[in-house]
């Protein structure tokens, strides 16, 4: 799974949060509104590059049916998180240790989260 930029991720927030699809124009106007990006002086040749990247990397659909075209994210936040998470665990020379470390590091409302779902 490829790691993402700041804009890659901060375009990504957008399109989770989105029910919609949206345009490069609709994005940059939202990320414009956004405190933590800095993009008033985004170009939207800018948003498509990022666009274009993000697809390439599986992580956005185009909708090239209508003009201009919409993207929407392919997966859910939550599905890529799990994708990151296990890619990690994946790559662990000792998942017992790594596994342990991280449920030591939960507090105690995300380890009952965690038996209720592993009881599940």
């Amino acid at each position: 799974m490829a790691t993402l930029g700041e804009l890659e991720r901060a375009m990504m927030d957008l399109l989770w949060e989105s029910a919609e699809a949206a345009s490069a124009n609709e994005l940059r106007e939202l990320l414009a509104r956004r405190e933590e990006t800095d993009s008033k002086g985004l170009a939207v040749t800018t948003v498509l590059t990022v666009l274009s990247r993000l697809e390439k990397k599986g992580l956005v659909e185009r909708e090239r049916d209508t003009r201009p075209h919409r993207y929407r994210a392919v997966t859910t936040r939550a599905e890529h998180t799990a994708e990151l998470m296990h890619e990690a665990l994946g790559t662990a020379n000792d998942r017992e240790a790594v596994l342990a470390r991280f449920v030591g590091s939960v507090s105690e409302t995300e380890a009952e989260m965690l038996r209720r779902l592993l009881g599940a």
